[in-house]
C-alpha cells in the first residue's frame, strides 16, 4: 500500500485551473452526490457549516471512491485541529483568516512532521497511513500536504507579499465575503474596488511562485479571475444550489397554471417515474 498522490497539489504546481464546489450541507451522502459531479475539488467547509470531525471523516470516505480532491476548512488555523483534519486522511488543508507571515510559518509547521514541523505523532490511529499499512508514510506524508492560506482582511492584504513568500505556502485563497466587510463593503463581494483587491492579490500571490484561488459563484466574475490569473476557484455552494433549486420548484407550482391545451384524455403519458 502506498500514500495517495496530491493530485491537486500537481494540477496546481503545473498550472492547470481546477474548479470546485463548497460543501456545507454536512451530509456524507450529500457530498458523494457532489463527489460524482466532475468537479476537480471539494471543500469541506469546518468554519461556517456544522461540520464535525466525525462528519468530515465521513466525507472523506464518500469522496475517496472519485475523481475529486477532497480539501478541508477547519474552524481555525489551531494546531491540534490541524492534527486531526490530517490524521482523518484530509492532504489538502484551507486555513482561514491568516493575515501575518509569521501565522503562515506557524501553519506550515502544524502540517510537518519533526524535525521539520510539529505535527504529532500518532500514524497507528490515524485514517492518512491506513493505521500504519502505508510503508514509509512518515516519510512521504509531508510531500503530499497542500497547505492553502485563506487572505481575507485588509490587513492580510497589506502582509500578502510576505505570506506568499513563507515556503511550505502552497496557494494564497481569498474571500470576498469577509474581504468586503473588512474593506467597509460588508454584503457587496462583487463591488469593483473588492474585486480589484482580489486581482491583485491574484498577481501578487503569482509574482511570489504560488497558486492563487478565491470563490466567486457567479460565472461571470469566476471567469474574470481565472482570466486574472486564479487557478483554484470555488464556482458553487451546494446549499445556494439546493435553496435556490428547491425555492425555484415551489415558486412554479404557486403560480396560477397555463390553461390547458390538450384535454386529459388526450395528453401523452409522462415517460419514467419514481
Amino acid at each position: 500500500m502506498r500514500n495517495p498522490d496530491n493530485a491537486f497539489k500537481r494540477a496546481l504546481a503545473a498550472g492547470r485551473p481546477q474548479f470546485g464546489l463548497w460543501l456545507g450541507l454536512a451530509d456524507a451522502y450529500c457530498a458523494e452526490i457532489a463527489a460524482g459531479a466532475g468537479f476537480d475539488w471539494l471543500l469541506i467547509d469546518g468554519e461556517h457549516a456544522p461540520n464535525d470531525l466525525r462528519g468530515i471523516l465521513a466525507q472523506l470516505q464518500a469522496i475517496a471512491a472519485y475523481p475529486s480532491h477532497p480539501i478541508v476548512r477547519p474552524v481555525v488555523g489551531d494546531t491540534a485541529i490541524i492534527k486531526q483534519m490530517l490524521d482523518l486522511g484530509a492532504q489538502t488543508l484551507l486555513v482561514p483568516m491568516v493575515e501575518t507571515a509569521e501565522q503562515a510559518a506557524a501553519l506550515v509547521a502544524a502540517t510537518r512532521y519533526p524535525p521539520g514541523g510539529i505535527r504529532g505523532v500518532g500514524s497507528a490511529l490515524a485514517r492518512a497511513s491506513r493505521w500504519n499499512r502505508i510503508g514509509g508514510y512518515l516519510d512521504e506524508a509531508d510531500g503530499e500536504i497542500c497547505l492553502l492560506v485563506q487572505v481575507e482582511s485588509a490587513r492580510g492584504l497589506e502582509n500578502l507579499d510576505a505570506i506568499a513568500a513563507v515556503e511550505g505556502v502552497d496557494g494564497v485563497f481569498f474571500g470576498p465575503a469577509d474581504l468586503s466587510a473588512s474593506l467597509g463593503l460588508r454584503g457587496q463581494p462583487g463591488h469593483p474596488t473588492v474585486r480589484a483587491a482580489i486581482e491583485d492579490g491574484i498577481a501578487r500571490t503569482r509574482k511570489a511562485g504560488k497558486a492563487a484561488g478565491v470563490l466567486a459563484t457567479d460565472e461571470t466574475l469566476a471567469r474574470a479571475y481565472l482570466a486574472a490569473g486564479a487557478l483554484f476557484v470555488g464556482v458553487g455552494v451546494d446549499t445556494t444550489l439546493f435553496a435556490r433549486a428547491a425555492a425555484d420548484l415551489a415558486a412554479r407550482f404557486r403560480r396560477p397554471s397555463p390553461e390547458p391545451t390538450t384535454s386529459p384524455t388526450t395528453a401523452a403519458p409522462t415517460p419514467g417515474g419514481y
